[in-house]
């Protein structure tokens, strides 16, 4: 497991103020702060919150992001799509994956200057995700 909470920068409490982050033993935690009480949640427990929310909405448009990412590429061809697409209908050992590795500095800054912003209350749990170019239910 990595040493840095995944979201390390991109986390903020009910108050929208930043989470810290620390290590408990060798354990990354966020911290919240509860009026002065500092509650060290374990990363993994909110990571995984927030990486199944992103793997939930993928569900379905395998094809399509596939589609899309080959054209980004520029390997258009029926072989690389296919690769994409079962590399996403096996997102979750992708996802193991990015646990171990973590997300590199640079993607986690680029991500909060688009508006990426997790939302945990002093328990850990997401109360949400705020994604950068995902449309809301209400067609906004």
């Amino acid at each position: 497991m990595t040493k840095t909470p995944l979201f390390a920068g991109l986390v903020f409490d009910e108050s929208d103020r930043p989470v810290e982050t620390a290590l408990v033993g060798d354990e990354p935690c966020y911290v919240v702060n509860d009026l002065g009480f500092r509650r060290h949640i374990p990363s993994e427990q909110v990571d995984r919150q927030v990486l199944g929310h992103i793997a939930e909405l993928m569900k379905g448009s395998e094809d399509l992001i596939s589609e899309e990412t080959a054209k980004m590429l520029g390997q258009e061809d029926v072989f690389t799509k296919a690769a994409i697409e079962q590399q996403l209908k096996n997102i979750d050992k992708q996802f193991d994956q990015l646990m171990q590795m973590g997300i590199p500095e640079d993607v986690r800054a680029y991500l909060g200057m688009m508006g990426f912003k997790v939302t945990i209350n002093v328990h850990g749990e997401v109360l949400s995700i705020n994604q950068p170019g995902i449309a809301s239910d209400e067609g906004e």
